[in-house]
């Protein structure tokens, strides 16, 4: 009696082990959605498209990506966190979603516990740019301007609470500036304000600005990175420009709805990082300027951990709260 009762027991605990490795072994068997919390047509949307594309022909099913944006990312979060978790469902992580966790009363979903990391695929450093007129040509001198004039010199961002409204108030919380805040709804218009001399400085990502550097049309003081990009090498870091230890870029990862079965876990870092890899898609993501990463699940997990409480303050010594 008391080993059938073992049996029986070891049958129940058993038995979800079984169910999640036969889920594993015949998936994927119809197509993937791969939730992309921007528009179409821009550095993120194009960096899920490049890597889905290719990890769909390796997994033998289309990866189908849906651009769900609204609410600085929680819009598509929500869609995910609420998904069945099964591998069938796939978000595009990114710094907004760490950002959302303490800038934001209720964001609707957790990033850390309610999903679970795949990968953190690449991030993309912001430049530091300035309008001509601006008298500054570099991190010292704008600076210096900003303690003479404090007040008078403003600063676009690609809307209220997001990265690169962040990546200004981290700059302004390790370098004691005052500078005014002017959000527009997304980088495109800020960008021409900026060109035009509506505003006087900007963090847009280097990918988006450094054409408009190479032209004449803006200054280029610094990336935001820990060190310097390749699409740029002749731009220096803001640490190095005389804010040591700054460094604020946006990434982009895998994610899953929290329960996802490990092997399918295992099954989509395989493919994504393998993805990562090769020689063609690394080219085409260099040159839109994103830096390359390919980390495993814990350690994206790790770097999520890390990235809320750095944001939260941030937002805290900004005084930044979106209702």
């Amino acid at each position: 009696m008391k080993t059938a009762l073992v049996a029986c027991c070891m049958g129940g605990i058993l038995l979800p082990q079984a169910i999640v490795e036969g889920a594993a072994q015949g998936y994927p068997n119809r197509p993937l959605r791969f939730i992309v919390p921007f528009p179409p047509g821009g550095g993120a949307d194009n960096l899920a498209r490049i890597v889905g594309q290719q990890a769909g022909e390796k997994l033998g099913q289309p990866i189908v990506v849906d651009n769900r944006t609204g609410a600085g990312g929680n819009i598509s979060a929500e869609v995910v966190a609420r998904a069945a978790p099964d591998g069938y469902t796939l978000l595009q992580g990114n710094r907004a979603h760490a950002i959302s966790q303490s800038l934001q009363r209720k964001p609707g979903y957790d990033i850390a516990n309610d999903f679970t990391a795949v990968t953190l695929l690449a991030s993309i450093p912001f430049l530091l740019v300035a309008n001509p007129s601006i008298n500054a040509g570099s991190v010292k001198e704008l600076i210096a301007l900003a303690k003479a004039r404090p007040g008078q010199l403003n600063y676009a961002s690609s809307g209220y609470g997001g990265p690169s409204h962040m990546a200004m108030e981290l700059f302004r919380s390790m370098t004691g500036v005052d500078l005014r805040h002017v959000p527009y709804k997304g980088a495109a218009p800020a960008a021409t304000d900026l060109i035009a001399g509506q505003v006087h400085v900007m963090f847009p990502t280097v990918s988006a600005a450094l054409a408009h550097v190479r032209s004449g049309r803006l200054k280029g003081l610094a990336i935001t990175s820990a060190s310097r990009s390749r699409s740029a090498p002749d731009i220096p870091t803001v640490a190095e420009s005389g804010v040591p230890g700054y460094e604020a870029t946006t990434w982009f990862g895998v994610m899953v709805p929290r329960g996802t079965p490990t092997p399918i876990v295992g099954r989509l870092h395989a493919v994504f990082t393998g993805v990562l890899e090769l020689p063609d898609v690394r080219e085409r993501l260099t040159v839109q300027g994103f830096d390359i990463i390919g980390s495993s699940p814990a350690q994206f997990a790790s770097y999520i951990k890390g990235e809320i409480p750095k944001w939260a303050t941030v937002a805290r010594a900004s005084g930044t709260t979106v209702d």
